[in-house]
């Protein structure tokens, strides 16, 4: 078993019963595990769920995008296009990371089924490869200002054909196009997926009435 990536966690209602539910949430590029601590209790939980919130620190790597200059990163960025060139092996790579992580929550006791994947921007393209190719049923996927990197490369679960997908994105993002969500939503539905797409008019960032939806949208997708 390879080393976990270091984590933040965060445990909503940890008292009410052993914790059943999880959310894996990957931050983005240059960022860290706290990045999304935050908006925690500020989703508006149901009181009767125990969730365990785990966000992952990206190991640091040199990114060709930046100048070469070293950050965390879950994957090389080789350049901006709207194509967005990536380096797919580190995807895939840290997709195992994920994995891992997913593993270690089964065996602290929480189902498969009650674990949800989310990602915004670089941890988001991370995050559609792990949650759609995953052999096992999982909660959901949740994508925040991303795209679909690897459809080439995902090998399609069937165990997560029904799974809930969420993606969400802003209008004026100046990082990633809104119409790289709107790609992966057209994409996922032509698949048959179950996808709710939302925008709001912001940047490449959350905002309060996006947060109060996710917040819901999770309610449901862990009930």
């Amino acid at each position: 078993m390879s080393n976990y990536l270091d984590t933040v966690i965060v445990e909503h209602n940890p008292s009410q019963k052993p914790i059943d539910r999880a959310v894996i949430w990957l931050h983005g590029l240059g960022a860290s595990g706290h990045d999304f601590e935050p908006v925690v209790p500020q989703l508006g939980l149901a009181d009767d769920m125990a969730v365990r919130f785990v966000f992952p620190h990206a190991p640091k790597r040199a990114v060709t995008v930046n100048g070469g200059m070293v950050m965390p990163a879950w994957y090389d960025i080789l350049e901006m296009s709207l194509e967005r060139k990536v380096d797919t092996a580190q995807i895939e790579e840290s997709s195992q990371k994920i994995q891992d992580l997913i593993r270690r929550e089964v065996e602290r006791g929480v189902n498969p089924e009650h674990i949800v994947i989310a990602g915004f921007s670089q941890g988001g393209a991370v995050a559609y490869h792990v949650a759609l190719g995953y052999p096992e049923r999982l909660a959901g996927l949740m994508a925040l200002s991303t795209y679909l990197a690897t459809n080439d490369n995902i090998d399609y679960s069937t165990a997560n054909k029904n799974m809930p997908i969420l993606i969400e994105h802003g209008t004026h993002d100046p990082v990633v196009p809104v119409v790289l969500g709107e790609q992966a939503h057209q994409l996922l539905t032509k698949k048959d997926y179950s996808v709710e797409y939302n925008t709001y008019p912001m940047a490449h960032q959350v905002c309060m009435p996006q947060i109060q939806n996710i917040g819901q949208w999770l309610n449901k997708v862990l009930a």
